[in-house]
């Protein structure tokens, strides 16, 4: 289950209504879908999104979401420096993120209106949806693997827009429990 750790005040919560009311108050959502009771470890990717097609057709309904996919990555994933690279820094999209994690684990830090920044460790039966417009970024835990279904608006997918700010900056890319993730130069 997620972890949320409101920064500012060096505060966690593990509590899952707790994570879900205090996310909202961001806009975002948060809920919990069992993973176990459907899936094989190494379930392929159209297993996936078929034990989960009831689930994605509600979301399609109520977020107008017109594709799904499976997101793989490992460390082992080709550019995955580069991939990482794109989404560690203070960005928005046009549209929503949606995120349901299906093992794994990663970090979103949400940047909010009013200047707080909270992080999220999302892990495997966590669905997360950032609205388009709010300002994050996202690191892969210490283990640099996570595997989730994805949800897009348009066909084509979303880039990020990097916003002027660099709070990133001040925020260490580490997942609780984790060691530190290797000091980046921001030269």
């Amino acid at each position: 289950m997620a972890l949320l750790t409101i920064c500012d005040q060096n505060r966690t919560l593990s509590d899952e209504q707790e994570i879900r009311d205090y996310l909202l108050t961001l806009g975002i959502d948060y809920e919990r879908w069992p993973v176990t009771e459907r899936l094989m470890p190494d379930d392929t990717a159209e297993n996936i999104l078929k034990a989960y097609a009831g689930e994605i057709e509600k979301l399609k309904a109520t977020g107008g979401y017109v594709t799904a996919d499976i997101i793989d990555v490992t460390p082992e994933t080709p550019g995955l420096e580069e991939m990482l690279a794109k989404f560690d820094r203070e960005h928005w999209h046009d549209e929503d993120e949606v995120r349901f994690i299906i093992s794994g684990s990663g970090l979103f830090h949400i940047h909010g209106q009013g200047g707080e920044v909270v992080a999220i460790e999302v892990k495997a039966g966590d669905l997360i949806r950032v609205p388009r417009g709010t300002l994050h970024w996202f690191n892969l835990c210490v283990d640099r693997r996570i595997r989730a279904i994805r949800l897009f608006q348009d066909k084509s997918g979303w880039t990020p827009h990097y916003s002027d700010g660099q709070v990133h900056r001040n925020y260490i890319p580490i997942c609780f429990g984790g060691p530190p993730a290797p000091e980046k130069d921001y030269a």
